[in-house]
C-alpha cells in the first residue's frame, strides 16, 4: 500500500497529483472505483475561548480552517464519501458557538450531496452534542453500534462501526461488531469505522507502539474479514497498518489519517493532513486499491531550550529578538529556559514579554520561570 503517492490513474493529478475526481467505467467494463476521504481528530474548540482573557494568537482557528479545507476539496473533487473518524470536538461539552460553527460546515458539505460518516470519539465522550443541522440525511453519525448502508455509483457501500467504547475494548470488540451487524452486513464494499488504538499503531517522538493485551488496544487479528479497510481515528499520526506485531497479515488494512493539526509538542515532527482513498468493489467486501496522504501544511512547531544562566537583561533581550527573527512568522513556539538568570533578566522570562517581541502571527508560550 502506498501511503504517500498514488499510482492509480483515477487519482492522477491534474493539479500536481492531488485530484481524485471519479471516473466512469474502467477498462473492460469494470465498475468505477469509489473515491473517499478519511480525516479525524479535528478537535474543534481547541484553544478557542469565547471570551479570551489574554490577547494572543490563538490556534483554534487553524483547526476550523483545516476542516473547512478538507470538506471544500472533497466537494470540489466530487468524492463519493467522507469519513470523520472521531474527536470532531475537543471537549464533550464544547461552547455553543463551536458546535454551531462545526454543524454548519458539515451541513453545507452535506447539502452539496456529499455523504459524511462521523464516529464520535473519546473527547466527545462517545456522543456528539445535539444540533438540528446534524439531522441532515447525508450526515450519518454513529450513536451506537450500527451500520449505514449507502448506494454510491450503483454499488452498495456499508459503513459499519460504533462510537468510542469507554471500557475494555479488547474484550468487547467482537461483541460490538456483532451488535453493529457484522454478521449480516450486505454484500458490496464494507468499511469498518472506529475510534480506537489498534495493535501496531505508533505515536509520539519516541515511537510508542500500542501492543496487544492492553484493554484499550484492539487486537489486530480480531479485525473482521470481508472488509475493504478499517478507518480509525484516535491516533494522531497518519499511518497504515497491514500486519500485526507478530508479522501476520491483518484481516483488512487499517488506516489512520491522523489529526488535522498538531495538538501537542510531542507531534511537532509529524505532518498533518487527511487521506484520499480509492476502493474497488469486489464480491468479498471490496479492496483498497490506493491511499494517498494529503498534507494540510501545518504551522511549524518548535520546542526550544534556551540557556539563560548569568545573562543580563540586555543580552537576553537581544537573544530573544534574534531567535524570533530566525523563525517562520507562523511558528508555534515553546521556549523552555534552562539555568538561573540574573535578577534583571528574570523579568523578561514571561509569556507576555515573549509575545510582545514576537510577530502577532506567531503562537508563543513560556511554560515556567526558572528558579534560583
Amino acid at each position: 500500500m502506498d501511503g504517500s503517492a498514488s499510482k492509480n490513474p483515477e487519482l492522477a493529478a491534474k493539479d500536481g497529483g492531488e485530484s481524485c475526481k471519479p471516473e466512469g467505467l474502467r477498462a473492460g467494463g469494470a465498475p468505477p472505483l469509489l473515491n473517499g476521504v478519511l480525516l479525524g481528530d479535528t478537535h474543534l474548540g481547541f484553544d478557542l475561548p469565547q471570551k479570551a482573557r489574554v490577547e494572543k494568537r490563538r490556534r483554534g482557528e487553524d483547526f476550523f480552517t483545516n476542516l473547512e479545507r478538507v470538506l471544500r476539496e472533497a466537494v470540489e473533487h466530487r468524492v463519493d464519501f467522507v469519513v470523520h473518524a472521531g474527536d470532531l470536538f475537543n471537549r464533550s461539552q464544547p461552547p455553543a458557538f463551536v458546535v454551531d460553527r462545526a454543524a454548519r460546515l458539515l451541513f453545507e458539505a452535506a447539502e452539496q450531496g456529499l455523504p459524511i460518516v462521523v464516529v464520535p470519539g473519546n473527547h466527545e465522550r462517545s456522543r456528539l452534542p445535539a444540533h438540528l443541522l446534524f439531522k441532515h440525511p447525508n450526515l450519518h453519525i454513529f450513536d451506537r453500534p450500527r451500520s449505514f448502508p449507502l448506494t454510491l455509483k450503483d454499488t452498495r457501500v456499508t459503513f459499519l462501526g460504533f462510537p468510542f467504547f469507554r471500557g475494555d475494548v479488547r474484550r468487547n470488540f467482537r461483541r460490538l461488531l456483532r451488535e453493529a451487524g457484522h454478521v449480516c452486513a450486505p454484500p458490496g464494499v464494507r468499511l469498518l469505522c472506529v475510534h480506537h488504538a489498534i495493535e501496531g499503531a505508533v505515536v509520539g517522538t519516541h515511537d510508542f507502539t500500542f501492543r496487544r493485551g492492553r484493554e484499550d488496544v484492539v487486537t489486530g487479528q480480531d479485525l473482521p474479514y470481508g472488509f475493504a479497510a478499517t478507518l480509525s481515528g484516535h491516533i494522531h499520526r497518519a499511518q497504515t497498518l497491514e500486519r500485526d506485531l507478530s508479522g501476520a497479515a491483518l484481516p483488512c488494512p487499517v488506516l489512520y489519517a491522523g489529526a488535522v493539526e498538531r495538538t501537542s509538542f510531542v507531534e511537532r515532527f509529524e505532518d498533518k493532513g487527511y487521506v484520499r482513498l480509492a476502493l474497488e468493489p469486489t464480491r468479498d467486501g471490496g479492496r483498497l486499491v490506493e491511499s494517498r496522504f494529503v498534507s494540510l501544511h501545518p504551522r511549524p512547531m518548535i520546542d526550544l531550550e534556551l540557556s539563560v544562566s548569568g545573562l543580563s537583561a540586555e543580552t537576553l533581550n537581544h537573544r530573544l529578538v534574534d531567535l524570533l527573527e530566525e523563525l517562520h512568522p507562523e511558528t508555534v513556539l515553546r521556549v523552555r529556559p534552562v539555568g538561573v538568570p540574573t535578577a534583571s533578566a528574570r523579568a523578561l522570562l514571561s509569556s507576555s514579554v515573549l509575545r510582545s517581541l514576537a510577530p502577532s502571527t506567531m503562537s508563543v508560550e513560556l511554560p515556567f520561570r526558572p528558579m534560583a
